[in-house]
């Protein structure tokens, strides 16, 4: 008899990198996924209409209290009689692994917020007089975190990246497997006009960067396909980036998972600018389609992107080393295809189905 398998995901309203992860695993285990807030039309939008997502109760839009409460909703879900076993695939909806056992973490990163991404955030993204209460949040919240993972009982991660936050902030080793890619779902058509560039629209992507970097270069195109969810900081980022737009790039708000695989399929080459990225799905669909990409020399992307291989990976990146990079790429971007279409087979989903049920 097949295991009955439940994954944990905190929420599915803005589905980016981690939620296609959770269901494609739900897909390939026939498993079941709980989440918090679920938006079914763009779940099917992206090619998962048949993945069955159960809400375990709405959480506000705004934080920290959606965090606050998807943490509490998974800290007192009960479901140890329905299922063998339990995949949690989120940063907190870790707090489930208290009430479900045998349990696996796929950590996608901890906590950003709260522990590499906490400086960042706090100057950022926090004003001024509410930085002492922020602080108090965080303080809470890394209680809460080391008191959880002491539940956990396997760890396995995206990246070598994410590998050392989990060691270096929560004290455990993990394992590695890398995050599937469909990759027969890509396929060459050409190098067209544009640049593609896919991300979610939060500060710590450093879209800005894309936006001066193809103001400097108008005779090149960009296309950045920016989901962004309806809390406060995502609308400020979002509107932030719409009026420092240049005329030569175009931003997609929400496509579909057909008409994003025809963007990669057809662009000229992929840039990303993510800040310290947990390992970066989006660079390897690009390979997939056989364009060279430019990214950041940090965290994920070391890991996929072979530099001068496969693309470029920028030091200290800024609009001027972006400009750099894609004038020594636009020209000869077809030289790159072979090499990205044999660095894209090493993360098939075949692959990464194979290596999580050894460890179900």
């Amino acid at each position: 008899m097949s295991q009955k398998i439940a994954i944990f995901h905190n929420f599915m309203d803005n589905i980016g990198g981690a939620e296609i992860l959770s269901l494609t695993l739900a897909r390939e285990l026939k498993a079941d996924i709980y989440s918090t807030n679920v938006d079914e039309d763009k779940i099917a939008k992206m090619g998962f209409a048949d993945v069955k997502v159960r809400s375990i109760g709405k959480v506000p839009l705004n934080a920290p209290f959606k965090q606050q409460l998807s943490l509490l909703r998974f800290r007192w879900l009960k479901l140890k009689d329905k299922y063998d076993f339990f995949i949690i695939s989120g940063d907190w909806a870790m707090a489930g692994a208290v009430n479900h056992h045998p349990n696996l973490w796929y950590v996608h990163s901890p906590i950003r917020e709260i522990w590499d991404l906490y400086e960042y955030t706090r100057q950022n993204m926090v004003s001024g007089w509410k930085r002492p209460i922020f602080d108090l949040w965080v303080y809470f919240n890394r209680f809460l975190n080391l008191r959880y993972i002491k539940h956990v009982d396997q760890i396995t991660c995206n990246s070598r990246n994410t590998q050392n936050r989990v060691k270096k902030y929560l004290g455990r080793e993990a394992s590695i497997i890398n995050p599937p890619i469909e990759i027969k779902d890509f396929k060459n058509e050409g190098f067209g006009d544009y640049w593609l560039s896919v991300n979610r629209l939060i500060g710590h992507k450093r879209v800005e960067i894309q936006l001066e970097a193809f103001a400097g270069l108008p005779q090149e195109k960009l296309i950045i396909v920016g989901s962004y969810e309806e809390s406060v900081h995502f609308q400020d980022y979002a509107n932030r980036i719409k009026k420092l737009k240049p005329a030569n790039v175009e931003i997609k708000s929400w496509v579909t998972h057909d008409e994003l695989v025809k963007l990669y399929n057809n662009c000229r080459g992929f840039i990303t600018t993510a800040k310290d990225e947990d390992f970066g799905m989006t660079v390897v669909e690009a390979m997939a389609a056989g364009k060279p990409v430019i990214a950041p020399n940090e965290g994920g992307y070391k890991e996929s992107v072979v530099n001068g291989v496969t693309g470029i990976l920028i030091d200290e990146i800024n609009s001027a080393k972006v400009i750099e990079a894609i004038k020594k790429i636009s020209p000869q971007a077809q030289s790159y295809e072979k090499a990205c279409l044999a660095q894209a087979q090493k993360f098939d989903t075949k692959v990464f189905i194979n290596k999580i049920k050894e460890l179900s």
